[in-house]
């Protein structure tokens, strides 16, 4: 099964989330992982995956606020838990040329099932996968913090922009 690398330097993820305030935006590069696809772009819904891994460093996250980066790590206590990890568990063909990915959110040492649709293109050996979903942070055993005299709520919206290259077969 062909097995694509993800670029740390230009896939991303950003994090939205809201507060009684205002709403607070986070983002970072350094994604590192792979996805391994089997089929074929030249039908519609040609290709599948059930194996890949997607790695961030919690301190790469970044909203341009020391005070809110600092508090984000502070609450997600990242001496203990450095990274956010997703792993892979299945991509299948949905409607209108979108795919449908399951697989396994891990944060702050808890790991929760993720579903949702992604855009996936092929295009001269690279693979770019697209999407969002909305967690509800206390799922991960996470209260929503108060950062002076802002409540910030417990969904947030993860978007990812994953550009993976040819690499080695597994």
């Amino acid at each position: 099964m062909p097995r694509f690398e993800i670029d740390p330097a230009v896939s991303r993820v950003s994090v939205e989330a809201r507060s009684s305030l205002h709403p607070i935006h986070a983002e970072a590069t350094g994604l590192h992982g792979f996805i391994e696809l089997d089929g074929t772009a030249s039908e519609p819904g040609g290709l599948a995956a059930d194996r890949g891994r997607v790695e961030l460093a919690v301190s790469a996250l970044r909203s341009g606020n020391p005070l809110y980066d600092r508090e984000l790590q502070r609450r997600v206590d990242v001496r203990r838990y450095p990274t956010i990890s997703g792993e892979l568990r299945e991509l299948r063909p949905a409607a209108g040329g979108h795919y449908l990915v399951s697989g396994v959110v891990t944060f702050r040492g808890s790991s929760q099932p993720a579903e949702d649709e992604m855009v996936l293109r092929l295009a001269d050996g690279e693979v770019h996968l697209e999407g969002a979903h909305v967690f509800d942070i206390r799922d991960f055993g996470m209260e929503p913090p108060k950062i002076l005299m802002a409540k910030v709520h417990p969904e947030v919206e993860v978007r990812v922009e994953l550009v993976a290259r040819a690499g080695s077969d597994a």
